[in-house]
């Protein structure tokens, strides 16, 4: 048990990080309205999901693979992230 608490501490930093920076970005898209910042922003929501799915596959179900069920937020994070830098805006 002892040897899951620092990688339970990496995998929860890093959900902390991205939840952070989509808030960050999140309240810059209120002021702005600047569509990358909101499609930015939508994707570390997704980018979120996919921590918490890791540190239910790597630290608290140990037994479960959840590798294909974590793919599935990152694919849709960089498609979202892909869709807001190719839209244009005038």
């Amino acid at each position: 048990m002892s040897d899951l608490i620092f990688p339970g501490l990496v995998y929860g930093l890093g959900l902390i990080t991205a939840l952070i920076c989509a808030i960050v970005v999140w309240i810059s898209w209120r002021r702005t309205r600047a569509p990358i910042l909101f499609w930015t922003g939508v994707s570390f929501i997704f980018l979120s999901i996919n921590n918490v799915i890791l540190l239910l596959d790597r630290v608290i179900f140990l037994s479960v693979n959840f590798w294909p069920w974590r793919q599935v937020p990152t694919v849709i994070a960089v498609l979202v992230l892909l869709y807001g830098f190719s839209r244009r805006t005038e």
